[in-house]
């Protein structure tokens, strides 16, 4: 596939205006399209919409927080197919909204119609930057029943009471950076959470830069819950 070679230039969008959006997701043109999508060295999600598609409208909400929920993890775009009509059929697209993602340079998934930001996030997670120590719900879950992982909720005792991975330990977050010693006393390899992952991520970031790796588990307790792995709740 061609993907419309040699037409990289400074990336403006169909309004004419560099570096400007319809709404907060940029609308590329064909003459942006290689700047903008094949030469990302981030993962880049495409929609494919029309001005008169009533699903594309309905959806835009969804879009556009998926992509200030991916700033600088991977950029999301919009190509209106009556203004790219070259485009859209050198990629193939039959109906709108149809949604595609570029990483390394080529096509991974494709997704047509209406989509869910789970399911975005899902296209585009494999192309995701890791951060050190990160590790998914499932991918915990797995190891807790290995019995090689064991889970650390961060959070305050009263959260915690209420609703914990199963046999996860208890320890506040503000008392970790004191308790290493004792962190890595567990029988086996600790992975700490908070309610969404950004606590955990920031602490864990901070102690793997001084040498002392920390696993932590993305996205935290909600991210546990929404793939509905059990909970303990007294």
């Amino acid at each position: 596939m061609a993907l419309l070679s040699g037409t990289g230039g400074n990336a403006t969008t169909a309004s004419g205006a560099p570096g400007g959006t319809g709404g907060k997701v940029p609308t590329l043109t064909e003459r942006d399209f290689e700047q903008a999508v094949l030469r990302s060295e981030l993962p880049v999600l495409i929609e494919f919409t029309a001005d008169w598609c009533a699903p594309c409208k309905k959806i835009a909400p969804e879009v556009e927080a998926f992509a200030e929920e991916m700033r600088g993890k991977a950029n999301v775009v919009k190509v209106d197919i009556d203004r790219a009509p070259a485009l859209a059929r050198e990629l193939r697209v039959k109906s709108v909204p149809t949604f595609m993602v570029f990483a390394e340079q080529r096509i991974t998934d494709v997704a047509v119609g209406a989509i869910s930001k789970k399911k975005m996030r899902e296209m585009v997670e494999p192309f995701l930057a890791r951060a050190e120590g990160a590790l998914k719900p499932n991918e915990l879950a797995q190891l807790v029943r290995e019995g090689t992982a064991i889970a650390v909720d961060t959070r305050d005792e009263a959260a915690f009471k209420r609703a914990h991975i199963p046999g996860a330990a208890h320890m506040a977050l503000e008392e970790i950076e004191n308790r290493l010693a004792e962190l890595h006393m567990f029988q086996a390899r600790p992975v700490l959470y908070c309610r969404a992952g950004d606590k955990t991520k920031d602490l864990a970031t901070r102690l793997n830069d001084q040498g002392l790796p920390v696993a932590f588990l993305e996205g935290g307790l909600l991210a546990w819950e929404s793939e509905a792995l059990p909970i303990e709740r007294t």
